[in-house]
């Protein structure tokens, strides 16, 4: 799928098991705080630091459910079609190579991912293919080891630095907070618990789920 040069293009990737509010606040305050023309969503085939997860087929489903409308977010599959582990560099050099050199592309994160970023695959490249994007999130510490916080320090740049350059800058932006997590809304739904679940799902997705009756015993993160 190729990607025309121009504005800054955002890329957010994850199991989405399920897609939940916090996804698309992070998505939608990313957008709208680095001015990114489109959201590319990135669910992983093989993350290779989880354990068990629901078959990729039903996570794009619910995927493509959530994104039903949103013209500038898109689904794209690519982690699920590659063979072997899903791992972030070997995505972001596709992208670099299908948008050539010098378009913007912002790989974005939550602040957890952020703080286990130096356990990625190859990690350190990829600061070289896109700019780093995060947000913090309400009610964690927020904190950072010492490796990493000079790391984010070396290469913070504002918003605006952001689109001036293909990659190499890391940025902060500010997200509205959503009190939940994939593996707090799998417990719900495999309690039985619909109604606390519903207030952090699509509406689309729920109807999914109790359809294929998913989530009815939980499973590792």
């Amino acid at each position: 799928m190729s990607v025309a040069a121009g504005a800054p293009l955002g890329l957010l990737g994850g199991s989405f098991d399920p897609v939940h509010a916090g996804h698309l606040q992070l998505a939608a305050d990313a957008q709208a705080a680095l001015g990114l023309s489109q959201v590319r969503f990135l669910p992983a085939g093989q993350p290779w630091q989880k354990g068990s997860i629901t078959p990729a087929a039903e996570r794009v489903r619910m995927l493509a459910l959530a994104l039903q409308g949103r013209t500038n977010w898109q689904l794209d599959t690519r982690e699920i079609e590659r063979p072997g582990p899903s791992y972030t560099v070997e995505s972001l050099q596709q992208f670099r190579d299908e948008c050539g050199p010098q378009r913007p592309l912002v790989w974005i994160l939550g602040f957890d991912q952020l703080r286990q970023l130096a356990t990625w695959h190859r990690w350190q490249e990829l600061i070289g293919l896109a700019h780093i994007a995060y947000a913090r999130r309400a009610g964690s510490a927020n904190v950072l080891d010492g490796a990493m916080s000079q790391y984010v320090q070396r290469h913070r740049a504002t918003a605006e630095q952001l689109q001036q350059s293909a990659c190499g800058r890391v940025v902060e932006f500010a997200m509205q907070a959503v009190d939940c997590s994939a593996t707090q809304i799998r417990r719900w739904l495999a309690a039985g618990e619909q109604e606390q679940a519903a207030r952090f799902l699509p509406e689309a997705v729920l109807a999914y789920i109790d359809e294929h009756r998913l989530y009815l015993r939980s499973h590792g993160k």
